[in-house]
C-alpha cells in the first residue's frame, strides 16, 4: 500500500481545485502490478467537476483495464482528516471494481482506513437492476 500511497502523493498538487481548495488523490492498484493514477478536477458549474476516484477509474477503463484487473484503491488529501468518496465516486466505485477490492483512505497526516469496496455502497444501484 505504501507505493500506492506514494503514487497518489506525488500526483496530488496536479489536482484543479481552485473553489473548494480540497485537493484529492487516487491511485489503482493493477493485479499486474500497474499504478493509475486521477486527480480532482474542479469547474465552475459544480456538477461538471470529475472526482480523482472517478479520473483514476475511467482512465484505467480507457486503458482496457476492467474491474477484474483493479486490486485496490487508495485515496488521498491534502486534509488532516481521512476523506471518504462521495455517493457518485461510490456508486462508479461499486459498479466498475470488484466488491472485495479494497479501498485505503489516508489523510495528509497518514491517518489510515482501510475497507471492502462493498462496504462504501451497501445496495449499490447494479445494472442487474435495470
Amino acid at each position: 500500500m505504501d507505493q500506492l500511497y506514494e503514487a497518489a502523493k506525488k500526483v496530488l498538487p496536479n489536482a484543479y481545485a481552485g473553489y473548494s481548495k480540497l485537493h484529492v488523490a487516487a491511485a489503482l492498484k493493477l493485479k499486474n502490478g500497474d499504478i493509475i493514477t486521477g486527480v480532482n478536477v474542479e469547474n465552475a458549474s459544480f456538477g461538471l467537476t470529475n472526482c480523482a476516484e472517478r479520473t483514476a477509474l475511467f482512465s484505467a477503463y480507457t486503458q482496457g483495464y476492467r474491474k477484474e484487473d483493479i486490486e485496490a484503491i487508495v485515496v488521498t488529501t491534502n486534509k488532516d482528516d481521512i476523506i471518504s468518496p462521495c455517493g457518485a465516486c461510490r456508486q462508479v466505485m461499486g459498479e466498475l471494481m470488484e466488491p472485495e477490492a479494497k479501498v485505503h483512505l489516508i489523510s495528509a497526516n497518514g491517518k489510515r482506513q482501510t475497507l471492502d469496496n462493498k462496504e462504501l455502497l451497501p445496495f449499490a444501484f447494479q445494472k442487474e437492476d435495470l
